[in-house]
């Protein structure tokens, strides 16, 4: 598949498209927490072997970083979908609140 811009509202769109026509339909809610959950959970393992203190295995083999992450997003819009939410409305609010209430928070500090 070609890559290109892309936003929220179409990214729900496709994933709306293939649950409904390839996925079956949604999962129950809290199946859908959980493998949200799992894909997090993946990432964390990576993250920690690529920055923390735990290295991997020996004859472990790493994940595809970038789709871990897109793992998560696919997750989080399957369960907005669910729920009828807007996520370009949501990230504007999300935005909208850290500028707002946590500007300060995000500012590295000398």
């Amino acid at each position: 598949m070609k890559s290109r811009g892309l936003t929220f509202g179409e990214a729900q769109r496709i994933v709306d498209e293939w649950i409904r026509e390839l996925g079956g339909g949604y999962w129950p809610p809290l199946s859908m927490l959980a493998a949200l959950v799992e894909e997090i959970g993946e990432l964390a393992r990576e993250l920690n072997a690529l920055e923390g203190p735990k290295r991997r295995k020996e004859g472990e083999v790493g994940v595809d970083f970038e789709l871990e992450l897109a793992d998560i997003i696919f997750a989080v819009i399957c369960i907005a979908n669910y729920y009828g939410v807007n996520l370009e409305d949501a990230f504007w609010k999300v935005i909208t609140k850290y500028t707002e209430r946590d500007v300060d928070r995000w500012r590295l500090r000398n």
